[in-house]
């Protein structure tokens, strides 16, 4: 008997890390998660911890000669020597995407004008339940992906942006320094 807490499937939206959770491959993260499935687990990448590679530093294979110039963003703590594509675009005022594509889509939607194509090391992962378990641990917040994620800065300031955006106790949290015992 399943004793988990019924959620939606959450695939297409944004999880914020929750300010307390600090265990370095989630700290201050916005993920996107692209696939749910409270049976089968979790997929999702992590859109604001770049990297300070491009795809040429990493893969010098003339396939990926019109890639070289992509930021590469750690994605997740899982499979982290493996290269992954995502394009993002906007319709109808709401961001599409497109998730685990080859190198191959990467370049036909970098020539789309509007789109916005990101290179990934590795991806986060949950299995069966254990994001539902997170969830009842307040450890993420769950936002709605809006368009203007595809001219905001993919960094640290993009946690601080959305996670800012929800309440004013939110705000509060984000502007709380990380050791609060050292002030």
């Amino acid at each position: 008997m399943n004793t988990q807490p019924s959620h939606p499937p959450l695939e297409q939206k944004i999880l914020l890390a929750h300010p307390s959770l600090r265990d370095g491959n989630f700290n201050k993260s916005v993920v996107l998660l692209a696939e749910h499935s409270p049976e089968e687990g979790a997929f999702g990448l992590i859109l604001n911890h770049p990297s300070g590679q491009k795809v040429g530093d990493l893969i010098s294979d003339s396939a990926f000669l019109e890639l070289a110039d992509l930021p590469v963003h750690l994605g997740g703590p899982v499979a982290r020597d493996q290269l992954t594509f995502a394009a993002f675009w906007e319709t109808d005022s709401n961001l599409r995407f497109a998730t685990r594509i080859s190198a191959e889509e990467a370049k036909a939607y970098i020539a789309q004008p509007g789109t916005l194509v990101k290179a990934f090391a590795g991806y986060s992962g949950w299995s069966e339940n254990q994001l539902e378990d997170e969830l009842e641990q307040e450890a993420w917040s769950i936002v709605t992906p809006h368009s203007d994620l595809l001219t905001t800065s993919h960094d640290l300031t993009l946690w601080r942006k959305l996670l800012s955006e929800l309440s004013p106790y939110h705000r509060i949290l984000v502007e709380m320094p990380d050791e609060i015992l050292a002030n």
